[in-house]
């Protein structure tokens, strides 16, 4: 399959892009109610969610962009983990039960970002021209 391998540097924009958004859009269901999920009417800026809504929110923000890729990037894939391990993961041993698999895949994929970088379309590629 090496037909692609000359795109890979644009495919990771688009992968580092495409994450980012779809990461954004649980920040905005949980602070702004867009888009609407019932379990998170009641959340707060202070609480458990909140917080995490919070840095979901600048962290995707500022993955999307592809600023201060690397660190956001490693500190998104922490906080996944960590919503693995204290929401999922006490429901069942089986992502796919505890409906952890988001959170994972969030996590590694963050976590793959954090190491292969930003790609070629960023704010960070530009500032290092």
């Amino acid at each position: 399959m090496g037909f692609l391998k000359g795109f890979a540097p644009q495919l990771l924009s688009i992968f580092r892009i495409m994450f980012a958004l779809l990461f954004l859009e649980h920040a905005t269901a949980k602070l702004f109610h867009f888009p609407h999920v019932a379990m998170f009417d009641a959340v707060t800026v202070t609480s458990y969610f909140g917080i995490a809504a919070i840095i979901e929110l600048v962290g995707g923000a500022l993955l999307a962009i592809g600023l201060f890729t690397p660190i956001v990037a490693f500190l998104l894939s922490g906080e996944m983990a960590v919503a693995y391990f204290t929401v999922h993961a006490p429901q069942g041993f089986f992502p796919l039960l505890n409906m952890g698999e988001g959170a994972i895949l969030y996590c590694f994929a963050f976590l793959y970002i954090a190491a292969a970088g930003p790609g070629p379309w960023s704010v960070d590629a530009m500032r290092s021209r």
